[in-house]
């Protein structure tokens, strides 16, 4: 039997991990991106602005991890979203939609207690790779 193939994708252009884990893995076509919460890769600190600007940041992260696999956000299939306050769900989808804009994939929302560095938000991301095709319902 042939072995899949794990590698570990990474790139300077999104903040590095903060614990003992991966930006994001690649097995066979499909990469899961770890969360990611609206950290500036630069500083590693969370981007002033509330929910809004975190969420763009966490998304441009997901972006560059995605580049680095020479993927975009047409790749992704699943996310997850992670809220502070449940009550930020409409504008969170606000900006989301600016990465989404069609073909949408699956995704679950949730609240949690809390998040890392006091994040309002974290999204992490499921993509596969290669061209996609997308058969109409």
């Amino acid at each position: 039997m042939t072995s899949l193939i794990k590698k570990v994708i990474g790139t300077a252009k999104a903040p590095k991990a903060i614990g003992p884990y991966s930006q994001a893995v690649l097995v066979d076509k499909t990469i899961y991106i770890s969360g990611q919460v609206g950290r500036d890769p630069a500083s590693g600190q969370l981007v002033p602005g509330g929910v809004v600007e975190e969420t763009k940041q966490a998304l441009n992260n997901i972006g560059e991890v995605l580049k680095a696999a020479n993927c975009n956000f047409t790749n992704v299939v699943k996310t997850t979203v992670l809220l502070a306050d449940i009550n930020d769900f409409g504008t969170v989808n606000e900006v989301y939609q600016q990465y989404f804009k069609s073909n949408f994939p699956a995704r679950a929302a949730y609240q949690v207690s809390a998040l890392p560095m006091g994040a309002r938000v974290e999204i992490e991301a499921v993509a596969v790779t290669g061209p996609l095709t997308t058969a109409l319902p």
